[in-house]
């Protein structure tokens, strides 16, 4: 990727006055990861900003700077610079409104690793090869020759570890296990990582974990490992950190094509998860029928319905 493109984005930054950081509901490891270290390059420029995300923030520790500074709420939309970031979807931020009827002199960057599904920013950034949006992340610090902190190889390994599964998935590339190392030569927290992004587990999602490989099966005719969780099966207390890496880790299923978990949700919606297994495979076409969309290895998508179980199998009501 072109390095002025990281160039560009960084003067605009050091242009605005105020800055509105987003991310996408119910983030996962690097999107959280990704908006931390925008904070902190927000702040070493002396900027004011705003860390948005609609879905409460559930991490346990404060292991990434900037950590209690998420909102799901803003006062007043009169940020002149607008970042989203590790977002598939604008309508995911659910400030897609306000985004889309911005006046003018507001600015949009959206830096993101998700394959591209629509146009809506004044400045794009985007690699789909990349392993996690902190993966870019790294490149931009790198461009615009800003010292990578503690704080920042913080979040760029936290963004990489997440979303490969700790360099399990297929998406991890060599470039991805040398920036990891650089990362860990910069300071990075390795063990204090783990402990808030893996080990973050409660009892209740431990169980919920060993419901869902209870129910684990094969459909033949496909070879699709998939097992299913209903709403109850997962109470109110388990966030959606301590489910992240499910799909990923039913992924190390032998000998299937790919992985599927169905998960019902509490507002009448069923979410899935789909991971390939064999090279070869395509999830992300599946999910895109489906009305949702992601990467070849590593999709998903939500529909409306009820999981119930019948004599034949589950099925979607």
């Amino acid at each position: 990727m072109e390095n002025s493109l990281f160039i560009k984005a960084y003067n605009l930054i050091k242009n605005s006055k105020s800055i509105l950081i987003a991310t996408h509901e119910n983030p996962d490891g690097d999107a959280v990861a990704s908006v931390c270290l925008m904070a902190e390059v927000a702040r070493q420029a002396g900027k004011n900003y705003w860390l948005y995300c609609h879905s409460r923030v559930n991490y346990q520790h404060e292991f990434l700077p900037h950590l209690d500074e998420f909102k799901n709420n803003y006062d007043k939309f009169d940020f002149d610079l607008i970042i989203v970031l590790d977002c598939g979807s604008v309508k995911r931020t659910k400030l897609e409104n306000e985004i889309l009827s911005r006046r003018a002199g507001q600015l949009v960057i959206e830096i993101d690793h998700h394959p591209k599904t629509e146009n809506y920013a004044d400045l794009e950034i985007r690699d789909d090869r990349a392993a996690a949006t902190t993966e870019i992340l790294y490149a931009f610090l790198k461009a615009n020759k800003i010292k990578i902190s503690k704080n920042l190889a913080d979040c760029v390994l936290t963004g990489i570890l997440t979303d490969t599964g700790n360099f399990l998935y297929p998406s991890t590339s060599p470039e991805t296990v040398n920036i990891s190392s650089a990362m860990l030569s910069a300071g990075a927290r390795l063990p204090q990582i783990m402990e808030n992004t893996w080990r973050n587990k409660s009892v209740a999602s431990m169980k919920a974990w060993g419901i869902a490989l209870s129910r684990l099966k094969i459909n033949p005719e496909y070879n699709i490992g998939f097992t299913i969780l209903e709403n109850q099966d997962v109470p109110e207390e388990i966030s959606e950190e301590e489910l992240d890496g499910m799909a990923g880790f039913l992924s190390n299923l032998n000998g299937v094509n790919a992985i599927m978990l169905l998960r019902e949700m509490p507002d009448g919606k069923i979410k899935g998860s789909l991971r390939a297994v064999k090279p070869k495979i395509n999830v992300a076409r599946l999910a895109t029928s489906l009305g949702g969309g992601g990467h070849t290895k590593a999709a998903g998508f939500t529909v409306d319905g009820k999981l119930k179980k019948t004599e034949s199998g589950w099925k979607i009501v």
